[in-house]
């Protein structure tokens, strides 16, 4: 099987046109596993699948990352065969948060009779999930406040880190296969957010090549990153992936 990591937005909140950061792992040309929803982004993933997505995995609750949700609710209930079936893979520490976000208003329907979640398969995660009958495996991050994002590992072949700071420790852990490493990086850090200088600073070399970054404020911060002999992600692209060495379950 061919697998690959499909870039659909690769911005920070504020640089609309490169698109909100959300992602698709796909397997043979098709979307296998979809990472966040960000309202911009969403948009492209319709132009590109011409649908929405089956399943998704929610890192944060940060609304450049989950503001899609009010319009793929409105899909996925309004389709009898897609009601209840869109997988959301949350972590469990997200629940309330992605609720208190997305899900918590008054009648989700002007007409009464629905609840916001009745349009999902909603599975709390801990540190591993099973999908499609693959183990993908969930590790902290840190981003904003802890215990509220989180990242991604599909075994020997994609980590996805999130919005996040530098995380060489958890990296040691959730990269050691000769993944291909997704990273949130800017031209300048901040509280919330990895800057260049701090990945080089406390990356090695070797992690760094295996780097792609993305989260990055405007194009021409893009190039300047890319200038300073890195990977960098643009909106649409597609990351070949190896084959992943996760456990799978029988057929």
């Amino acid at each position: 099987m061919a697998w690959a990591l499909r870039f659909l937005g690769v911005g920070n909140a504020s640089a609309v046109e490169l698109g909100s950061a959300m992602a698709v792992i796909e397997r043979d040309g098709t979307p296998w596993l979809t990472i966040d929803c960000g309202a911009e982004s969403l948009t492209a993933y319709q132009a590109r699948y011409g649908r929405f997505p089956d399943a998704l995995f929610v890192t944060h609750t940060h609304l450049d990352h989950v503001g899609g949700f009010e319009r793929l609710f409105v899909d996925s209930y309004f389709n009898e065969v897609r009601r209840g079936k869109v997988r959301l893979y949350v972590p469990a520490p997200l629940l309330p948060l992605l609720h208190k976000r997305v899900g918590d208003y008054p009648n989700a329907l002007a007409e009464g009779g629905a609840n916001f979640w009745d349009a999902f398969q909603v599975i709390p995660v801990g540190e591993a999930f099973w999908h499609d009958g693959v183990r993908l495996e969930v590790f902290p991050v840190r981003h904003h406040w802890p215990d509220t994002a989180f990242g991604l590992r599909l075994k020997g072949s994609m980590v996805w880190t999130g919005d996040t700071r530098p995380i060489a420790e958890m990296l040691a852990k959730f990269a050691d296969d000769g993944e291909q490493i997704a990273h949130d990086c800017a031209l300048h850090g901040n509280p919330s957010h990895s800057g260049i200088e701090d990945l080089e600073r406390e990356y090695a070399p070797a992690l760094l090549r295996r780097c792609v970054l993305y989260h990055y404020a405007s194009a021409a911060d893009g190039e300047a990153l890319a200038a300073r002999g890195h990977r960098v992600a643009k909106p649409g692209e597609a990351l070949p992936l190896a084959e992943p060495t996760a456990p799978r379950s029988a057929p």
